[in-house]
């Protein structure tokens, strides 16, 4: 297997740089760092969670909407009051 030499990866660089142009490549070096990075911390077991501690507030958001649609329930409707005339 052929060795990568500097002016191989000069070469590769040009070509980049003529496809997807000076603006994007920063972001897309940029996204393609941060995928890589993602996947080494999910093969070596890291977390980067700095929020762990704190428990997810959905499930009291939930259990107040229920209990808010039981209270709704328990309250008669307008107009189920009246006879039919």
């Amino acid at each position: 297997m052929p060795n990568i030499g500097p002016l191989e990866l000069a070469i590769v660089a040009i070509i980049a740089l003529i496809i997807f142009g000076p603006k994007r490549l920063p972001e897309l070096g940029r996204s393609i760092g941060d995928g890589l990075r993602e996947f080494k911390a999910s093969v070596s077991g890291e977390r980067r969670d700095e929020d762990e501690d704190e428990p997810p507030q959905i499930d009291d958001e939930i259990e107040d909407a229920e209990l808010a649609e039981d209270e709704d329930a328990d309250e008669p409707v307008r107009g189920a009051e009246r006879s039919p005339s």
